[in-house]
């Protein structure tokens, strides 16, 4: 079996096994194996997979599922991205990271990778949202204050953060085209009158929702809004494939989707 050596970390997740059944699928690419944490449970995790997948090589080791790929894919949590990021540093290979609810101190444990292999970052790998993200960036740029933002995202009942990493890069798109730092105009108290050039935020949480997203723009007399649904986790799959293929040719750095698609 010849084709690039794709591994994916935290496989057992709904994330994990979506992205093992798309590198299976793919032709061009080769399924190097899947790794779970330590003490999770790795026999019954390897069982479950195998009766999906076939036979496929899982591991406690993230260091030996390195070992033997070209590029690592991750969907897993913030304490584990980071040990990634370790392996696929000492491995020489490419970093493909969908994680989100990073600390300062974790996400500088992945710039330090990325001196090393190059590593892609994006909280949403979707194609679409990455578009998305670029339009939301010129439509604040050219909205001038007078249209006050918001941007409301709803997920599954079962998501841990709020607002989603995706609401947040939406956020740091709109800020960027109004040349503001998001962190000192974001607004999350939905009590009160809001401040003039905030941007605002609103998250639900319930049943099995993928992921909405819609940015509003709205101004005297008019509202201008910009929306992404999502109703399947294939398409976080289809754009972390595509940046593990484009990472590999890559030199050393950070990167993101925006770049990965030429934007």
């Amino acid at each position: 079996m010849s084709g690039l050596r794709i591994g994916i970390a935290g496989c057992a997740g709904r994330m994990g096994m979506a992205l093992m059944s798309g590198v299976r699928a793919a032709p061009e690419l080769q399924l190097s194996g899947g790794s779970v944490r330590p003490g999770s449970g790795l026999e019954a995790s390897a069982l479950m997979l195998r009766q999906g997948l076939g036979d496929v090589q899982v591991t406690d080791d993230i260091h030996a599922l390195a070992g033997r790929s070209d590029a690592l894919i991750d969907f897993t949590n913030a304490s584990c991205s980071v040990q990634v990021a370790d392996a696929c540093a000492r491995a020489g290979v490419a970093h493909i990271c969908g994680t989100t609810g990073f600390s300062e101190a974790q996400m500088a444990r992945l710039h330090e990778a990325a001196e090393k292999v190059p590593v892609v970052w994006s909280p949403n790998m979707s194609i679409g949202v990455t578009l998305f993200s670029s339009l939301v960036e010129q439509a604040a740029r050219v909205l001038n204050e007078e249209y006050d933002i918001e941007i409301y995202e709803m997920h599954h009942r079962h998501k841990k953060d709020a607002p989603s990493g995706t609401a947040l890069a939406l956020g740091r798109a709109a800020a960027a085209g109004r040349d503001i730092d998001l962190d000192e105009r974001a607004f999350f108290d939905r009590n009160g009158e809001r401040e003039r050039g905030s941007i605002g935020f609103a998250s639900l949480r319930g049943g099995d929702v993928v992921g909405d997203h819609t940015v509003t723009f709205a101004g005297p007399g008019e509202r201008f809004e910009l929306t992404h649904r999502a109703s399947s986790r294939e398409i976080y799959v289809r754009g972390a494939l595509m940046a593990a293929q484009w990472a590999t040719k890559q030199e050393p750095g950070f990167y993101g989707m925006r770049q990965v698609l030429g934007l």
